[in-house]
Parts: structure tokens; C-alpha cells; sequence
């Protein structure tokens, strides 16, 4: 089994809520924030090395290191091969700031995207720039209202009426 796939065994198969869900995620997210605080010190300077290397350098053990991979990756300028990490692949931290930003807020990580560093990192125009658009990411918005004779939306064939526009 890939560490990836261990990693998220371990922690999405106990319950959040639950005690040990609970302990397992306060970890997690000690660790997590030890490590963006060290990262965005110097945010120009590229964080590399093998995963276990990279787990001692921030006191952590390999599995946590890999959900901390696995929850940056996707704020990476060149994103790394995550699913078939093992201990000894070398991955690289190139961090795209914004992006990085964006995914904070989208996660609703407020202990991460209100740190103090990012005073420095961003101003504070962009940062609220970067908060609205996650915040309106998810928003859905139907611009066109439905005719009661129209074709349903859902795809079904039938009228709008006799389909989801029910009552």
C-alpha cells in the first residue's frame, strides 16, 4: 500500500467528531501549521527532499508528513506525484502564493489564512481579492428562471411542470 492511500486510511476512516478523530486532526493540523509558518518565512526558496527527510526536518512522522503533501499539493506551481509516494521520493515545495491563499480559505484553514506572515506575503487588497473569489467559488447561480412548459433541466424529457417543477 502506497503511503497515500495509508495516510488517508488512517485518517478519514475514524470519525471526525470522534475522540480519536478528534486527536488524530489536532495533530494533523499542529503539524500543518509548524511547517506553512517555516515554509513561508523565506516563500521564494524552494522546500525539497525525500519525504521522510522532510518529516524529520519538521519532527514529524512520515504518515503526517504525507497528508501534508497530499493537503499542499494542489497550491504547488508544479504539483508532485503523490500517489505513488513512498519514503524515499523526492518532492519539491514550489509554492504558488495565491493559489496557496485561495486553497486556505476554500478549506476554511482560518489558523492558517490568518497568520501574521501573510501581511508581508500579500497585501491586504490582494488577500481580500483571493478571500471573495474562494468564497464565491462555490457559488452557484442559475441566471435563467425555468418555464413551467420547458424542457426540465434534469434531463428527463419531460416538461419543467410535470417533472422537478412539482409541487
Amino acid at each position: 500500500m502506497g503511503l497515500l492511500q495509508e495516510w488517508r486510511e488512517y485518517a478519514y476512516a475514524v470519525e471526525f467528531e470522534s475522540k480519536t478523530g478528534q486527536a488524530i486532526w489536532k495533530k494533523y493540523f499542529d503539524y500543518e501549521k509548524k511547517v506553512y509558518e517555516a515554509l513561508l518565512q523565506n516563500p521564494e526558496e524552494v522546500e525539497q527532499g525525500t519525504v521522510q527527510g522532510l518529516a524529520d526536518k519538521y519532527g514529524m512522522d512520515v504518515l503526517h508528513m504525507t497528508g501534508f503533501l497530499d493537503g499542499i499539493n494542489d497550491s504547488l506551481k508544479e504539483p508532485n506525484d503523490i500517489e505513488n509516494m513512498t519514503a524515499e521520493t523526492e518532492v519539491k515545495l514550489p509554492l504558488d502564493l495565491e493559489k496557496l491563499y485561495f486553497n486556505m480559505v476554500l478549506a476554511k484553514a482560518k489558523w492558517l489564512y490568518e497568520m501574521p506572515v501573510w501581511d508581508e506575503l500579500l497585501s491586504e487588497e490582494k488577500r481580500k481579492e483571493i478571500y471573495m473569489s474562494s468564497k464565491n467559488s462555490g457559488t452557484v447561480r442559475n441566471d435563467q428562471k425555468v418555464g413551467r412548459n420547458d424542457p426540465c433541466p434534469c434531463g428527463s424529457g419531460k416538461k419543467y411542470k410535470f417533472c422537478c417543477g412539482r409541487n
